[in-house]
């Protein structure tokens, strides 16, 4: 009982001294008495006391922001040395009121906010937890450092991909301009001019730019996985390759580029896939995994894959990369894989397809009902096929691609192997004489293409 009257009786003078202090605005002796009340309640481990301390002098009329400040930055300090995690939430929870709506103290309010989600997190309440962090608009932020703006954003956005909101989780990731981490962190910072607001140095705990990087990227593989957007998966491999820590270590390096060649051949064709499928060809590095270089030849090769062969020889490659770097491929990946070497060659040729087998594994052939042309689909498109331009010989057909534009396209047998072979028949002119209208029905009935059926329709002949 002495000690705690004792206690009371320096905290009540303690509190006359910052009333006289506060009324004369002597802002450096306000401060002193209200930071002292503080340390004797935690030096008692007066756990209740201290918070209701803390509510007291916030609210005391006319109070000093310079006081509120620097009692929410001592009692921070405070929050890591609490007996339990009950008291701990308590202490933060008060923190949080009494900086509720002060500009002042956003900074404290922000990293309280942030260990108070860590607790929610680890007791398993991942919902509540980025609901908590969702509330604090740290972009809007200016005296806090631009690494701790990021490092607090990419916090938001981990919890919402943890709790799959994706959509939110894309909203936020948006209010990071991915060229920050470009920026160059030698330069001299200019001296901030008088009445600019001053920048307060970033914590210990937070990463350096280049790291945060690496998590940004991390998460938006994680976002793009979600709904298998190859490429933009491939782009974010690539800016984890290029950072300078990651190139110097080949163990790290290694895993990242066999990433890239993964998911570049399992994005669709479009100029990107095809720039940056170029650009990894020339990659000197590519030389250290030579299987995979020459996956890559492959699909930039235009000639026809046959896919068992490849899948034989690339199939342990493919489970192998769960153990790695970035995990699985995806839960399509081996559908969408198949998928894309069937796409390798886009538009189908006229070919004498001997065996059955090969058609099936290594395209999709068509020919159209009748003779005058048709359509067919190929993989999530369609083309269309006209009759031949030039009718001397089977090899010379015109397929319009999407856009409208006619190809002369030649196949010959060394494309599809034993799968094909030239025909080079010549073909007799139609009733007119002439060779251009004579009907592909017809044409390819002339090389033994195509028989007859009961319905009258055309098909491949095998």
């Amino acid at each position: 009982m002495g000690d705690s009257g004792k206690l009371e009786a320096t905290i009540d003078r303690l509190l006359n001294e910052e009333k006289q202090m506060r009324l004369a605005e002597n802002v450096a002796g306000t401060r002193k008495a209200a930071t002292e009340i503080l340390q004797l309640c935690f030096d008692a481990k007066d756990w209740k006391l201290l918070n209701e301390q803390i509510l007291n002098l916030s609210k005391k009329r006319g109070q000093l922001k310079q006081a509120v400040q620097s009692m929410v930055q001592q009692a921070m300090q405070y929050i890591d040395q609490t007996p339990d995690i009950e008291t701990r939430i308590e202490l933060i929870k008060t923190l949080n009121n009494v900086s509720a709506g002060k500009i002042y103290v956003e900074i404290e309010r922000a990293r309280l906010t942030k260990k108070l989600a860590k607790i929610k997190e680890e007791q398993g309440q991942i919902a509540e937890a980025a609901d908590l962090m969702q509330e604090v608009a740290v972009e809007t932020f200016g005296a806090m450092a631009k690494t701790e703006k990021i490092a607090f954003i990419l916090e938001q956005v981990r919890l919402c991909l943890d709790r799959q909101d994706f959509v939110r989780a894309q909203i936020l990731s948006r209010k990071i301009n991915p060229r920050v981490f470009d920026a160059d962190t030698k330069k001299d910072k200019k001296k901030p001019k008088e009445g600019d607001n001053m920048v307060e140095e970033a914590p210990a705990d937070i990463p350096t730019l280049l790291e945060l990087k690496r998590i940004y990227y991390e998460l938006m593989i994680r976002y793009y996985s979600h709904n298998n957007e190859y490429i933009e998966i491939c782009r974010s491999y690539k800016a984890i390759y290029d950072i300078p820590s990651v190139k110097e270590t080949p163990e790290q390096w290694i895993p990242v580029l066999r990433k890239i060649c993964w998911f570049l051949v399992l994005a669709p064709h479009d100029p990107m896939q095809s720039s940056l499928l170029n650009a990894t060809l020339e990659d000197k590095n590519l030389s250290e995994i030579p299987d995979f270089k020459m996956l890559l030849k492959q699909v930039v090769t235009m000639e026809v894959i046959q896919w068992t062969s490849l899948w034989n020889k690339y199939k342990d490659e493919f489970e192998k990369e769960k153990s790695m770097i970035g995990g699985s491929l995806g839960d399509k990946a081996g559908e969408d894989l198949k998928l894309r070497i069937i796409e390798h060659v886009k538009y189908p040729r006229c070919l004498k397809v001997l065996r059955k087998d090969n058609l099936k594994e290594t395209c999709r052939a068509f020919m159209p009902e009748h003779g005058g042309g048709g359509e067919a689909s190929i993989g999530d498109g369609s083309v269309k096929s006209t009759d031949c331009k030039n009718r001397q010989t089977i090899w010379n057909c015109v397929l319009p691609d999407r856009k409208g534009q006619q190809r002369d396209s030649k196949l010959v047998g060394r494309e599809f192997g034993e799968a094909s072979r030239s025909c080079g028949k010549e073909l007799p002119p139609n009733s007119q004489g002439n060779h251009g209208s004579q009907s592909r029905s017809q044409t390819l009935k002339t090389c033994g293409l195509l028989h007859e059926n009961f319905s009258g329709s055309s098909s491949l002949s095998y």
